[in-house]
């Protein structure tokens, strides 16, 4: 009895293949048996049932991992940020969820009596959409996905600045030198962060300037552009989860006569002319063959000497969240990351000239850490209102982005374009003392 094989033993083989032949973390199984490192370790994965197995037999990869996770057959336990850290530092450099894994998976599921139909996929999951890529519709629906889950949910993860891009920690630290402060709150590092938008787009120069937001979410843009510089805003977005609840933050503030919240695509503001435009946290779902189209639109929205701060999240070479990745199916269908390079050249292109690019990398790394901090410690409230799957979602997908701000692998920039004249009068101030 006491040498028949345990569930640890029937895994052991899938862990080499996908993570090398030393764990780093532990792993513990629903039969009580357990695979562990030498030494201290961060945390513990526990793989809770037999389902972990088929839905990595039937989808092999990211996928079917994700899959195992959502649905809560996958666990993890522990600090989540060092437990991922120390599954990336310790994996082989060629360590895939695939062919190899895929047939280990096969022997395991096996040799456990794991084999049998395939497993639903989690209800959170996004499926595969109809319809051409970023036309309006399958837009609303993808923008749906991620962003009509409940304002409550978001209240708790993004705190009382409801504001889901990424904020600038600005303070001295320990020495004096002023940079990304972790010890700034999130809330004042978000009034920053919008505060230096409306600088860098000279809100302050004149006040009433008309300010168009494109991606405007629940309003904080707008509202601080409105009270703090006398901007008359239009913040547009596709989510009516958003709109209706920035409109009543916007009449709670005691701003609708300043700010307008509109229900709608950008692609629907032909005819009207801006002074300044921000679009911050939007541009990753706009899609590189639609970014051309996306610049020269805002472009025909602005008169002369009009600015676009465009606030997105970068990656080197360029990225797609494509449908059999965890990111793409359960976080931001359809969408993607440009390489910074390409966005300035398309804003260039679309008749903007680029004056300031400013990255904010670190600063997203320090966001999205505060975001975990909140969801686990409402994690009990959080559960009731979305459900255990998508708290799941949120809480791997932040904590394994935030590593990728960390270590370069995600950029963050904000891209300063300006309409010259005809003549190449920008009204740009010289220098960037204007905005600090």
């Amino acid at each position: 009895m006491g040498n028949e094989p345990t569930v640890a033993d029937a895994f052991r083989p899938l862990l080499h293949a996908a993570l090398g032949p030393k764990p780093s973390i532990a792993f513990e199984f629903w039969d009580g048996s357990g695979i562990y490192p030498d030494g201290e370790f961060p945390g513990t994965m526990r793989i809770r049932s037999k389902d972990a197995l088929r839905h990595l037999v039937w989808a092999p990869g990211e996928l079917g991992l994700g899959r195992a996770f959502v649905s809560g057959a996958v666990d993890l336990d522990g600090d989540i940020f060092k437990i991922l850290r120390a599954l990336q530092s310790t994996a082989p450099r060629d360590a895939q969820l695939g062919v190899d894994a895929a047939w280990k998976a096969l022997g395991a599921a096996r040799q456990l009596g794991a084999l049998g139909r395939r497993p639903q996929p989690p209800a959170e999951e996004s499926r595969p959409r109809r319809g051409g890529l970023h036309t309006k519709s399958r837009d609303a629906a993808a923008i749906s996905h991620h962003y009509d889950v409940g304002n409550e949910f978001y209240r708790l993860v993004l705190g009382p600045s409801m504001t889901y891009s990424c904020a600038r920690f600005v303070g001295a630290d320990d020495n004096g030198h002023q940079g990304a402060n972790a010890s700034v709150s999130l809330e004042d590092a978000q009034r920053e962060k919008h505060d230096l938008i409306c600088r860098k787009l000279g809100l302050a120069e004149r006040p009433g300037m008309r300010l168009l937001d494109v991606g405007c979410g629940w309003g904080s843009m707008a509202m601080h552009a409105a009270s703090t510089y006398g901007a008359q805003v239009v913040g547009v977005t596709i989510s009516k989860a958003q709109a209706d609840l920035a409109r009543q933050r916007v009449a709670d503030a005691g701003l609708s006569a300043s700010v307008e919240i509109r229900l709608s695509d950008y692609r629907e503001l032909g005819g009207e002319q801006f002074d300044a435009i921000s679009s911050i946290g939007m541009f990753e779902h706009v899609g590189t063959k639609r970014s051309a189209a996306y610049f020269e639109t805002l472009r025909g929205l602005l008169r002369t000497e009009g600015r676009l701060l465009n606030h997105a999240i970068s990656s080197r070479g360029g990225s797609i969240m494509r449908s059999g990745s965890f990111i793409g199916r359960y976080v931001f269908p359809d969408g993607e990351l440009l390489d910074v390079g390409e966005v300035a050249l398309a804003m260039e292109r679309a008749g903007f000239e680029v004056r300031d690019v400013e990255s904010l990398r670190e600063h997203y790394a320090l966001t999205l850490r505060n975001w975990v901090a909140n969801l686990e410690k409402a994690w009990d409230e959080a559960v009731p209102l979305v459900g255990a799957g998508r708290a799941r979602i949120w809480r791997l997908y932040m904590a394994a982005s935030a590593l990728g701000f960390e270590d370069g692998g995600l950029g963050l920039h904000q891209v300063l374009g300006v309409v010259p004249d005809a003549v190449g009068n920008a009204g740009m101030p010289a220098t960037r003392r204007a905005w600090g």
